[in-house]
């Protein structure tokens, strides 16, 4: 059986099933600036991990010339997900999956890019490691698996909030925590996988732009 997700935030809800995040109103727009510059001129990204759906909402509207294809394992979370599509998602905005990272068996073949959000810390290490194997496998040659939150990078002193986010995390679940970029590329290069650019975020934040390099066989 999977765990529950573990929650950071208390989500407001509301009353046409609609739940809200205080981080995803938060950071939304100044993620979307971001993938803007790496995202494809034309295709499916495939989110990972929706959370309650407001950044699916709003990415999509964002960038009309995508299809966003949303998912989430948390029956919860696809609710809300739903219900925001129901309230006001664009035409371009799929309806959600359910998708376990975990599992070896994604719902989804292929996309044309992968975003995953303020999802690593929160998961035992091994969703790291299926997250980077699957999207191997889910993406072509030099399509980009986009990956944002919070890690820790060798050769600078961590940011005390990091830290300190890290200590609260490990408390709730000693297999959670900030993961260091070391450990990071050492899974992707196990994977086929490379870290192509490590972008510097607001609020000691990263984003990583992680691409396949080797044709399968």
């Amino acid at each position: 059986m999977t765990d529950p997700p573990i929650r950071l935030e208390d989500l407001d809800p509301m009353h046409d099933g609609r739940r809200s995040s205080p981080s995803a109103r938060r950071n939304r727009s100044e993620i979307l600036e971001v993938l803007e510059r790496y995202l494809p001129e034309s295709g499916t990204v495939l989110e990972l991990a929706s959370g309650s759906g407001e950044h699916a909402v709003h990415f999509a509207r964002a960038l009309p010339h995508l299809t966003w294809q949303p998912s989430e394992r948390d029956a919860e979370a696809l609710a809300s997900i739903h219900a925001w599509r129901r309230h006001e998602g664009p035409d371009n905005l799929d309806v959600p999956v359910t998708l376990d990272v975990l599992t070896e068996c994604w719902p989804i073949e292929d996309a044309d890019a992968i975003v995953a959000i303020n999802v690593m810390h929160i998961s035992p290490w091994a969703f790291t490691e299926s997250m980077l194997r699957q999207a191997r496998r889910v993406l072509q040659p030099g399509a980009p698996l986009l990956v944002y939150g919070a890690v820790f990078r060798s050769g600078e002193d961590p940011a005390p909030s990091n830290l300190a986010f890290d200590q609260e995390l490990r408390e709730r679940d000693p297999g959670y925590g900030v993961r260091s970029l070391v450990d990071i590329e050492r899974a992707a290069t196990d994977a086929r996988m490379s870290i192509d650019e490590v972008v510097a975020m607001p609020k000691n934040n990263t984003l990583l732009v992680i691409r396949a390099r080797i044709a399968l066989t």
